[in-house]
């Protein structure tokens, strides 16, 4: 089953994809939660028109996403969080909080569109994130995180 996707859908694709999915999963996630749309000759059409008109406002998002992704590269990050014996925190670190101390830093992005390997962080030491600006501008970050002095 082909279908257009009308959001970004973890590991599937993003928004306006035509995507082609198993019967069950389209008929009974995709479509009825307002994921995705059949791919009716119609549809492609009218999905063909749309891209050709936003491709212009698209690339001025990929240049503005270009100059947010430039920013980190002299940026240095160091969360701060209390520890325990054996460098464990106290709770974790989260997307959510690397999120903001990167808008500290000047870098404005959407906690969901930073993933941090491994997910939550427990213990203290040097970790990697991808961050996604736009589809086609994905940076790679890497943070501190150090105990409370």
């Amino acid at each position: 089953m082909e279908l257009i996707l009308k959001k970004d859908v973890d590991n599937l694709g993003f928004k306006d994809d035509v995507v082609a999915v198993k019967n069950g999963y389209g008929r009974n996630y995709l479509i009825p939660h307002g994921y995705a749309e059949l791919a009716t000759p119609s549809a492609r059409k009218v999905l063909a028109e749309t891209l050709k008109q936003r491709a212009y406002k698209e690339q001025k998002n990929i240049d503005a996403a270009k100059k947010q992704a430039e920013k980190l590269n002299n940026l240095e990050i160091k969360l701060t969080a209390k520890a325990g014996a054996g460098d464990k925190l106290f709770g974790s670190i989260t997307n959510g909080d690397l999120a903001e101390a990167l808008s500290k830093g000047g870098v404005e992005i959407d906690k969901k569109y930073i993933s941090i390997a491994g997910g939550n962080i427990k213990r203290l030491g040097q970790y990697d994130a991808t961050l996604r600006f736009h589809r086609e501008v994905v940076s790679n970050l890497t943070f501190d995180v150090v105990g409370e002095a």
